[in-house]
């Protein structure tokens, strides 16, 4: 069973993903925040795979409660995904650097919200290759002087290429056609990429490659 928990100050917003999720066999709604200060309090006493985070609320906003649950080794195995108005703002920039899992725009579709939570409850990020192209290609003119992060010294030659292609984009089975490798080889090597970057998926390593310069707008074509 996936369990999830829902933050947003609109209880209608709250009843209408409620009714959804509900709905489905493998997923339940655990518990219900008003607020990011709940939220970080439900989030640690529920335990929950998800947490469907709302940004603009009152009090400690989204963006401050996803960075403190990323932040609680106790609550290494909770993924934030982050409800917005706008595809793409300044919002996502901030709840992506907070370490969110993806982001969801309020009136997506019923079945793209089901399969959403359950692709995160996969340990997924929640970026598309699409969307992810898109997103970087905003994000890239936003970070004004890259700085080489130390951590990519862990990596190998083999695991900086596996990255850029991430970061560009591109999916496993992409990735697995450009460097000729099974899919199972390059899903193998992104997982140890996270692993020696400390990053909790995806979107984190999309981050990490455009913050340290490995990526720039000019490789995206």
């Amino acid at each position: 069973m996936i369990r999830v928990v829902l933050a947003d100050d609109q209880a209608l917003v709250r009843a209408g993903f409620r009714s959804i999720l509900d709905g489905e066999d493998d997923i339940s709604v655990v518990a219900e925040a008003p607020d990011g200060d709940t939220a970080v309090r439900l989030a640690r006493e529920h335990r929950p795979d998800i947490v469907l985070m709302d940004i603009q609320m009152p009090g400690s906003d989204g963006l401050e409660a996803t960075r403190r649950i990323v932040a609680d080794e106790r609550l290494d195995g909770v993924r934030v995904v982050v409800l917005t108005t706008y595809e793409i703002d300044d919002y996502v920039y901030g709840a992506l650097r907070g370490g969110a899992s993806g982001f969801l725009v309020k009136d997506t579709e019923p079945a793209d919200l089901l399969r959403a939570v359950r692709v995160v409850a996969r340990g997924e990020a929640l970026l598309a290759p699409s969307v992810t192209r898109r997103l970087i290609a905003e994000f890239a003119g936003r970070v004004a002087r890259p700085e080489p992060s130390p951590r990519l010294n862990a990596l190998t030659e083999r695991e900086r290429e596996v990255l850029t292609l991430v970061a560009t984009g591109l999916s496993n089975d992409e990735i697995a056609d450009r460097l000729v490798l099974s899919p199972t080889t390059a899903k193998t090597h992104v997982s140890r990429i996270m692993t020696k970057l400390r990053v909790r998926d995806r979107a984190q390593l999309v981050v990490l490659a455009y913050e340290s310069g490995m990526v720039t707008p000019g490789w995206l074509g």
